[in-house]
């Protein structure tokens, strides 16, 4: 296996990134904040940068000096400069986890819900381990084998936040539109599979915090066409993300208005897709026509 690499962890970019977001409202420089807190002024900026930890002691005495006194805040923030330099489960697969996969897993590991738009694959957190070996091998050839096997556990792996009632928010809430056409995917080593990942898309439905939809074929045109997405939300104070997909791996879009656009956008693709309980019966119908 590969060496982990030390690197900032998602956690600590996203205390340090609302940090720089408060000082910056409240209208403060760094130099004025490190003569108030009595730090070094590169310590603020290497706190904002996720290069340095910051002491839980210090987040509401630096809060109330951004003029910050909303305890639901203060409290997310002193959460996250907790947990700020825990490493993910993830980073002991080393470096076969690239940087942007890597940010995705972290920002899902502490989401409350994700609205998943799904135009060529199976959403990762729907897939069964022989689907996605092959999906993974498939679209990555440069891989090793080992790296395949890495990661199609990595994946597995991700999915205990469908059922893990513990998590903070509880298991993750996920919305996925499937378009028809990647249902009807056929693998010549494994004459069965879609049968397999079929029947186990039918089980996810049944659960109360998953809802699946299927865009049919004959869909009238709506914004899903443009390209796969997903809207990431977390619980308050901290903002949605949205994640793009492409071949290269992924990244992240951030902003009120941008993530506004995903989110109406997402709004027309549910309405265009069909209802759960057509989807059911798509799902079934597929199947059935699908080899033993």
């Amino acid at each position: 296996m590969a060496t982990v690499r030390l690197v900032p962890t998602v956690r600590r970019r996203r205390l340090g990134g609302a940090l720089r977001r408060l000082r910056n409202q409240a209208g403060v420089s760094i130099d004025t904040t490190a003569e108030a807190m009595r730090w070094d002024p590169s310590k603020v900026s290497r706190i904002e940068n996720a290069k340095a930890h910051m002491p839980i002691k210090e987040v509401a005495p630096l809060l109330a000096h951004y003029g910050v006194t909303d305890q639901a805040v203060i409290t997310a923030l002193e959460g996250l400069a907790k947990d700020a330099n825990k490493t993910g489960w993830w980073t002991t697969y080393g470096d076969v986890v690239a940087d942007g996969y890597r940010d995705y897993i972290g920002l899902e590991e502490d989401a409350e819900s994700a609205h998943i738009y799904a135009q060529g694959l199976i959403p990762g957190l729907l897939q069964i381990g022989a689907y996605a070996r092959e999906i993974i091998a498939g679209t990555a050839p440069q891989l090793t084998q080992d790296d395949v096997n890495a990661l199609t556990e990595i994946r597995k792996k991700r999915q205990a936040i469908l059922t893990d009632a513990s998590r903070p928010t509880g298991s993750l809430k996920l919305w996925a539109i499937i378009h028809e056409a990647v249902l009807h995917y056929r693998s010549a080593a494994y004459p069965s599979l879609m049968r397999d990942q079929l029947r186990h898309l039918l089980d996810m439905t049944e659960l109360p915090n998953i809802t699946i939809q299927v865009m049919p074929r004959e869909a009238p045109a709506h914004p899903g066409m443009v390209g796969p997405f997903h809207v990431v939300r977390f619980p308050e104070p901290w903002p949605t993300v949205i994640n793009l997909e492409n071949i290269r791996g992924g990244y992240f879009v951030e902003g009120t208005d941008e993530v506004k656009a995903f989110e109406s956008a997402f709004e027309l693709i549910r309405a265009a897709a069909l209802p759960v309980p057509g989807t059911r019966e798509t799902i079934k119908k597929i199947m059935e026509g699908s080899p033993e």
